[in-house]
């Protein structure tokens, strides 16, 4: 790693350079880019769509579920066997011509995820063709050995890392309720074998809060100062207040993947069970999609919630926005976040938000919404039921949430910092 690239101490600092820096093409990889999986088809989407508008050529590498993009930005997509979606048995006999698909398919077979390395082997194939088109290859957290190939054929590389998937393999072993359990949770994990090797040699390490430049930097043996901090952003354009939208007053609303423990979302749960003894008209909104059979269904119905609990998905953007509008507050009830894109999105609609203290959080909320230690019930029942009683403070609280975004955490600020780190990576790859 090269310790001194840090745009997080000078990124805005160099922005009054970046009229005299030519306009860089850029290849950003995402091995599943699909943005309603996860952060990392966000990031993707708006990161690239911000790039483009600060002047940038943008081509978006992608195996499949495959992004949603800005019409400036071209997707150039790397078909996988995208098993998560076909199954197994959409094995045809002419995908075994490709070493890539018959590792993924394996992997999937015994409980595995490949997808990682094989969309690495598919990257490094179409970057051999096709690389001096870019100045700049920004890989989003494969972290597989594809990019130390990528690395070693001379294409300035940047690595971003949402957070240590070591964190996730935590939390699920410690949510673990049987050995089977845990031996398919760590079989599934594997690939972090993997990224622990690669992660080491990388050269240009960028993430997304200090907190996981922290648990990075102790999960794979790195120091801190060898990770660059950029700050995720928010899309203030899509995610804004609907003041035309009558907001309730007797309605939580929560964005978590609703299985997996990493997210909270069971401690939620327990809380709005109590909390309904006390205001028996409040309703829970969750923009989430629980496993049939599940833990997440089996505790609703073990709480008596099945009929209280709305659980909402496949929605637009538009329409989780008109969600936040109409929510009393969004809870985020996290036991980690590398970032808390919930967080920042419910904030950035001027919702007053309960956050736990999960992860980087704290840096995303700040003094512009209440913080609860995660995992904690009771904390997180009195601070919903504080809120509940000073509408007075959740307005003060949403108009503070509003403002903290647009200052630190909207895209335009992310892309100057971003391309500031560029130009840093590509003037010392120049030395």
């Amino acid at each position: 790693m090269q310790a001194d690239l840090q745009p997080s101490a000078g990124a805005a600092g160099g922005a009054a350079s970046q009229a005299q820096r030519r306009p860089l093409r850029i290849a950003l990889l995402g091995y599943r880019s699909q943005p309603y999986g996860g952060g990392q088809g966000v990031y993707l989407r708006f990161l690239s769509k911000a790039l483009v508008e600060a002047g940038h050529s943008v081509d978006v590498i992608s195996g499949p579920p495959y992004p949603h993009l800005d019409p400036r930005v071209s997707l150039i997509k790397l078909p996988s066997l995208d098993l998560f979606q076909n199954g197994l048995m959409s094995l045809r006999p002419h995908h075994l011509s490709s070493y890539s698909n018959v590792v993924e398919w394996v992997s999937k077979l015994t409980g595995g995820f490949a997808e990682p390395y094989a969309f690495g082997r598919r990257a490094v194939k179409y970057l051999r063709e096709h690389g001096h088109q870019y100045d700049l290859v920004h890989d989003n957290q494969s972290l597989s050995y594809g990019m130390l190939q990528i690395q070693d054929m001379g294409l300035p590389l940047v690595t971003t890392i949402h957070h240590p998937i070591t964190s996730d393999l935590r939390i699920a072993l410690s949510a673990a309720k049987s050995l089977r359990e845990r031996l398919l949770i760590r079989r599934w994990h594997s690939f972090l074998n993997m990224q622990k090797k690669v992660v080491k040699q990388l050269r240009n390490i960028v993430t997304v809060s200090d907190c996981s430049r922290q648990d990075i930097a102790r999960d794979f043996g790195l120091q801190p100062s060898g990770i660059s901090l950029v700050h995720n952003g928010i899309c203030t354009e899509e995610f804004r207040p609907m003041p035309e939208v009558r907001r309730l007053d007797n309605r939580l609303m929560a964005t978590c993947s609703a299985d997996a423990p990493l997210k909270g979302l069971r401690y939620l749960l327990r809380a709005y069970a109590r909390l309904l003894q006390k205001y028996p008209d409040l309703e829970l909104l969750c923009i989430s999609k629980p496993n049939p059979g599940g833990a997440t269904e089996q505790l609703v119905r073990e709480l008596g919630l099945a009929e209280r609990v709305t659980f909402v998905n496949g929605i637009s953007t538009e329409q989780m926005v008109r969600h936040y509008a109409e929510a009393t507050m969004a809870i985020c009830p996290s036991v980690y976040e590398g970032f808390g894109l919930p967080a920042g999105e419910a904030m950035a609609c001027g919702v007053p938000v309960v956050s736990s203290d999960g992860g980087a959080l704290p840096e995303v909320v700040g003094d512009a919404g209440v913080l609860f230690p995660a995992r904690d019930v009771d904390a997180l029942v009195a601070a919903i039921d504080g809120l509940l009683q000073d509408p007075a403070r959740r307005e003060e609280l949403g108009a503070r949430a509003k403002a903290r975004i647009e200052e630190h955490f909207c895209w335009h600020v992310c892309a100057r910092q971003m391309t500031d780190y560029y130009h840093q990576v590509l003037d010392s790859a120049d030395r």
